[in-house]
């Protein structure tokens, strides 16, 4: 038996199909090719292909630990079937109701080469075959034409640029429409497919010959821009603005741009209040579900600040004493003014760095409150967040998606204005973690007679989404009171003081540099200086797989994590992950994903919210299981253990490393955090704050005492477009 060259594209004769993921169109065959017949597998997603059929794939050849060589496919072009077995073969496949081996080999007897011609275009000549009559005849016909049907789209789809795993997504999203659909306007794929954005959509437009002008494709970057700009942080965006990064995305005239945005506005795309719709230039600019949370998120906070919570039974006094002998805590005086808030207001906002009491704090106000027979409800954005308010609390904490019984076939909330929660007081933590639309969704469901609190700390990074919660919130309290309670906790108890991850904390926030142990010494925050890249990397190699479990007992998998500024560069997140895999789990065997391998034991991170399965951006798990076969994986995260399909991974990454945005909300027993002037873009004193803090026993600076100063001195925020405060204020439009 020859050998196949090992080439770019194999043609031949589907031998059988050996596996098939119905969902995606993972697909694993056996393929019929060249002269001696040889056979060899071939996977990919592919859609509607059956035994018998001709096709011509293109892609690469793999080498397999468990299956061997195989070619693995990125294009798909089904031919017609070539030969009698071949037409016999496809139609006995059993994709055509009516039609069996039997069957199939007594029409292939009859009509021969001319089989599909006579089953497509004469379907009453089927009749002349033993066993079909006239109403089977038309059924088989027409069962045959769709399958074309199917075939055509995907010929089409993949002619145009899109893979044929995105092939599958269009097909399933418009069916046989598709051709049409894409042709008329193949931005529409942006906002329909999911995966496939304004770059990808622009490409295919470019392959369909869609002119750089086309009003579909001013609207659609308008909207790409509009949705970047909220991918930084904004919950609107200025039209001059968004305009100018339109016109250098697209280079479209600028008056182009602007008849394109109006039609937005008219179709409702976009969402510009009444108060400035008349303005050409500086008008905000909304995308339709941020102006409705902003807008709602107003309106329910002036709703709950005129509410009538429950009263309370004790005075404040004697709540501080029973709480204090419930939980043997000896409050501070910052910490019973909390006691007196939780009185007096609708809404606490309690706010504090690291060593100040806020979680011994929020015990005993959950002691007050269950004293004063009070329903209370713990909540928090994140899985890994919620798990820790639990731990420290003592008592059940949920996510807030779970609390207000997010059901993923509806993508909305059970809980809601409608149908409120019952509890008398809902507690969030990590409020700094919370973007305008989830913060709207919870308002809604707060009843009027309910109080709200708020924990967080407003010198963290801000919300991985769009809006600046905390910090409006704080702002509206400074005009709001009774209403809106707040407390800030500054004192740093003495426990703390020892510890220079906490002192070094509030130096780095107050502009200075963090006073370090040196080496040979007990402290839990040290630094190693470095200068290049490459030293810095070494360093933590050694100090994540060597140094510090020989030093601290630290697991370097579980127990320590790898925080750094940026995703690219030699210590930026991916290269980083790479790196350390490579060191602490190398291990061949494993899915192979956009050039990434996971393998059994991988620390893994959910990159992007999925509420179908609750696990949220920045969830950190563990690899524990792959099938067999490598279609999909499943991974620890702790509080529940989630089944991915391989084609799926996208939503994960590697976590032996991570981004300091990713992090928030998690504490990690060890964070070692590179710190470098290649890195110069991103250094900033809250960037570097939030890194340090996330270490809870240990924290290792691996860089130059150049770029830390850059770090301390940057304490520029960047601005973030919201109007809630002027909302809230003013409720206007």
């Amino acid at each position: 038996m020859s050998k196949p060259a090992d080439n770019k594209q194999v043609e031949g004769t589907i031998e059988r199909i050996v596996f098939r993921n119905d969902t995606n169109g993972w697909t694993v065959l056996r393929l019929k090719i060249g002269e001696d017949d040889s056979i060899i597998t071939v996977v990919g997603a592919f859609q509607s292909i059956s035994p018998g059929e001709n096709c011509r794939f293109g892609g690469r050849w793999v080498s397999d630990s468990n299956f061997g060589r195989q070619f693995k496919a990125d294009t798909c072009l089904p031919l017609a079937p070539a030969t009698l077995i071949g037409i016999e073969k496809f139609l006995g496949s059993g994709l055509i109701p009516g039609i069996g081996k039997v069957m199939a080999k007594r029409i292939v007897k009859k009509f021969g080469m001319e089989t599909l011609e006579v089953i497509e275009r004469f379907p009453k000549r089927l009749a002349e075959v033993n066993g079909i009559g006239d109403v089977r005849a038309v059924s088989i016909s027409k069962a045959l034409v769709e399958k074309r049907e199917v075939k055509n789209v995907m010929v089409f789809l993949e002619s145009a640029g899109i893979s044929p795993a995105y092939a599958h997504r269009v097909y399933k999203r418009y069916g046989k429409k598709a051709i049409q659909v894409v042709s008329d306007n193949p931005y529409r794929l942006a906002s329909d497919v999911h995966g496939i954005g304004f770059k990808m959509a622009d490409q295919i437009a470019f392959h369909l010959g869609v002119p750089k002008d086309s009003p579909y494709r001013a609207e659609a970057g308008l909207l790409f821009a509009l949705e970047e700009f909220c991918g930084e942080g904004h919950v609107f965006v200025p039209a001059e603005e968004l305009l100018v990064r339109a016109e250098q995305l697209l280079e479209i005239d600028v008056a182009q741009l602007n008849h394109a945005l109006e039609r937005l506005k008219l179709m409702g795309g976009v969402v510009t209040p009444a108060a400035f719709a008349s303005e050409k230039t500086s008008a905000p600019i909304y995308l339709p579900r941020l102006y409705n949370a902003e807008k709602g998120a107003a309106a329910h906070l002036q709703r709950l600040l005129s509410g009538t919570p429950k009263r309370f039974k004790k005075g404040v006094e004697g709540a501080v004493k029973d709480a204090e002998a419930k939980t043997g805590i000896a409050f501070a005086d910052g910490q019973k003014a909390a006691f007196e808030a939780l009185a007096k207001g609708n809404i606490l906002v309690l706010t504090g760095g690291p060593g100040t009491g806020k979680t011994t704090l929020l015990r005993g106000l959950i002691s007050y409150l269950q004293s004063e027979r009070q329903s209370i409800a713990l909540c928090a954005p994140t899985g890994r967040a919620a798990k820790r308010m639990s731990e420290s609390t003592g008592r059940q904490a949920s996510t807030i998606h779970r609390l207000l019984e997010f059901t993923p076939r509806s993508r909305g909330f059970a809980r809601d204005e409608a149908n409120p929660l019952l509890q008398d007081v809902v507690v969030v933590d990590e409020v700094s973690m919370m973007d305008i639309e989830l913060f709207s969704a919870l308002l809604s469901a707060i009843p009027n007679n309910a109080r709200l609190v708020l924990v967080g700390d407003p010198d963290q990074l801000p919300s991985v989404g769009p809006g600046t919660v905390l910090s409006d919130v704080l702002q509206l309290g400074r005009t709001l009171k009774p209403g809106l309670q707040m407390v800030r906790l500054t004192e740093i108890f003495r426990q703390a003081q020892s510890s220079l991850i906490v002192t070094g904390a509030y130096e780095i926030l107050h502009g200075r540099l963090p006073t370090v142990g040196n080496k040979g010494t007990e402290s839990d925050l040290f630094m190693i200086e470095r200068e290049t890249p490459e030293d810095c990397l070494e360093v933590i190699r050694t100090m994540v797989k060597e140094r510090i479990p020989a030093a601290f007992g630290f697991h370097p998998v579980d127990d320590i994590q790898v925080l750094t500024p940026m995703h690219k560069g030699a210590l930026g997140a991916s290269n980083l992950n790479s790196e350390l895999q490579s060191l602490l789990n190398p291990n061949i065997e494993g899915i192979e994903f956009r050039s990434h391998r996971y393998s059994v034991g991988d620390k893994m991170m959910q990159v992007r919210n999925n509420y179908d399965l609750d696990v949220f951006n920045g969830d950190i798990g563990k690899v524990v299981m792959i099938d067999e076969n490598k279609e999909w994986l499943k991974i620890d995260f702790g509080f529940k253990t989630v089944q991915y399909p391989a084609t799926e991974l996208d939503q994960t990454t590697l976590a032996y490393a991570c981004s300091i945005h990713k992090s928030q909300g998690s504490e990690y027993p060890a964070v070692v955090i590179p710190i470098h002037t290649q890195h110069f873009v991103m250094l900033a004193r809250n960037l570097l704050y939030t890194a340090v803090t996330r270490g809870k026993q240990l924290v290792v600076l691996v860089g130059s005492k150049r770029a830390l100063s850059l770090a301390v001195r940057n304490d520029g925020l960047a601005h973030r477009c919201s109007g809630l405060v002027e909302r809230v204020l003013t409720i206007s439009d």
